[in-house]
């Protein structure tokens, strides 16, 4: 199938289903068709005014809400590159993300306004509170006239209302810049993914492939995961937009409580999460119930009985009209695999990245197999760099319409992440079988992933770390769903200050909550475990992460 521009896609599905009800804040505003497409063209009025440019940058940052949506659809739809920023970063982070990507234009949530500062973004020409569309900070005059004429303008342009033969966006093409999506929060680290609108494409065709005849404009979904996150933002928002489905944003943390009162309201039709999500159902729903029925699950037969209740009962929870969970974004435990596959409950494991807006690989759940992560999906290739593929593991490699254009301002990483013969460098370990099907074993890069998919850099906690007096070298370590650091002290500059051994770590362990305070809400360190000597290490000195790993 041809390239197809994704904003005329989102202009088609607007036009189609005018009417229909389009984003929800849960339990809260609901926004049709027609009233997304009206505050995006007032957006790009202002825009307009303001003498934003195609191609210019606008960041968003804020909690799950419609408006992020109708945001950055307005960004999209104008020919300019939105940059999400995850609202749990840092306000350092953001005001470096912001500055980085050279935004002109900034959306943000008015609770992570309060801990940032217009001073720190000097390129910034506009701050637009998301919650209500009403200005922040404006760096001249004029452009707070703008605003204050904007209903003005929509009316002099509209004077008989805006209808849908009104929409004509913004005509991408397949490898102009769609958006900037950054892999992590802190300065050192950073690294902005330039995606571009066949990676957008590529991901949108194929759920559509996938999806028929199940999703379509009477769908519901309930968006929980960050919408600043690829994974979330392209399966939870942007696919359902171009289909003229109804996407409701949890708007608060997304805790296995509000998730399940919010599946048992709404009824989705597909379920995109974290394994987190189900593991904490299994352990919190199922496992009390499977440990008191032990000796029946012996029996055959009753073993039956007892296995479709519990899926039954598992499959009302999570609303009853949904198809399948996909899940993706972190690795499954694999005991909760296996008794999900017992109860055949309609789940599926896919794997991606960011550089790949986000999918690579996929299958469905009645067509999956037992850790797997499916097969490569439509327009994208996968080759495992390993002498025998099928047997010895080696690193996931992938070419494709779904591949990134590189990181933005940032030629050193861009080159180092791709091969001579342009195949992109996942960093992930795995074999592939003989139809294709692909096993992750492993992560060679040191990247973490966090509960909700957030990229977590160990070498960003322990930069941190490190610089707490007596601590001379940091590793931090996924450790049963948490993050240990494992800390070689200075003892013996400990014991020249008059400190003994349990006197130095008590002090050390003494600052964790001030480490803590440092970091990300998803990267929060939750133990410190000492090592008695220093740690094994390569000829350049580098530590030998592999051994310390759990």
């Amino acid at each position: 199938m041809e390239f197809q521009s994704v904003n005329k896609l989102l202009e088609k599905s607007f036009k189609e289903n005018w009417e229909r009800e389009a984003l929800s804040n849960y339990q809260g505003t609901t926004l049709k068709y027609q009233d997304v497409a009206e505050r995006i063209e007032l957006l790009h009025i202002a825009f307009e005014q303001c003498g934003l440019q195609k191609g210019d940058k606008v960041a968003l940052c804020s909690r799950n809400q419609a408006h992020w949506g109708v945001c950055f659809m307005a960004a999209t739809t104008y020919g300019a590159v939105p940059v999400p920023i995850l609202h749990e970063f840092k306000p350092e982070n953001i005001h470096y993300l912001v500055n980085h990507s050279d935004a002109k234009v900034f959306f943000v949530d008015e609770i992570i306004w309060q801990g940032l500062s217009e001073a720190e973004m000097p390129g910034l020409e506009v701050i637009v509170q998301m919650n209500t569309l009403n200005y922040i900070y404006a760096k001249n005059q004029d452009l707070v006239s703008v605003r204050e004429n904007l209903t003005k303008s929509f009316k002099q342009l509209y004077p008989d209302g805006f209808k849908p033969e009104h929409l004509d966006y913004y005509e991408d093409q397949p490898d102009e810049l769609a958006l900037i999506n950054y892999t992590s929060g802190t300065s050192g680290f950073s690294k902005g993914v330039m995606i571009p609108y066949r990676a957008l494409w590529c991901n949108i065709r194929f759920a559509g492939e996938t999806a028929e005849p199940q999703m379509n404009c009477e769908s519901e979904v309930v968006a929980m995961l960050p919408s600043a996150h690829m994974y979330g933002m392209m399966f939870e928002f942007l696919f359902e937009m171009t289909i003229g489905a109804h996407v409701h944003f949890l708007t608060r943390t997304p805790s296995p409580k509000v998730i399940m009162k919010a599946f048992a309201e709404i009824h989705p039709d597909i379920i995109i999460a974290v394994p987190l999500i189900i593991e904490k159902v299994y352990k919190s729903q199922i496992k009390p119930v499977v440990d008191r029925h032990k000796s029946l699950l012996r029996i055959p037969i009753v073993d039956q009985v007892i296995r479709k209740k519990i899926r039954d009962n598992l499959i009302n929870a999570f609303g009853g009209r949904f198809e399948e969970v996909i899940m993706g974004g972190a690795a499954f435990n694999p005991e909760v695999e296996k008794f999900m596959r017992q109860i055949h409950f309609p789940f599926t494991v896919g794997y991606g990245m960011t550089e790949c807006a986000p999918l690579i690989t996929y299958a469905k759940w009645w067509k999956t197999r037992k850790g797997s992560c499916g097969i490569p999906i439509t327009g994208c290739e996968v080759r495992i760099d390993s002498k025998n593929p099928y047997k010895e593991p080696g690193e996931i490699q992938v070419r494709g319409d779904n591949v990134f254009l590189g990181y933005y301002k940032n030629r050193q990483a861009t080159k180092a992440s791709f091969t001579n013969d342009n195949w992109f460098k996942t960093g992930d370990i795995g074999v592939i079988d003989y139809d294709g099907y692909l096993y992750l074993r492993g992560r060679s890069k040191c990247m973490i992933l966090g509960p909700s998919g957030q990229n977590i850099y160990p070498e960003e906690l322990e930069a941190v770390i490190n610089n707490v007096t007596y601590i001379v070298e940091s590793l931090v370590v996924e450790d049963n769903g948490g993050l240990t650091a494992l800390v070689y002290p200075d003892y013996h500059q400990g014991e020249l200050d008059g400190l003994t051994r349990e006197d130095l770590e008590a002090r050390i362990n003494g600052n964790l909550p001030e480490i803590n305070k440092l970091l990300p809400s998803y990267a929060q360190i939750r133990k410190i475990e000492f090592m008695p000597e220093d740690f094994e290490r390569t000829p350049k000195r580098s530590i030998k992460r592999y051994l310390y790993q759990r």
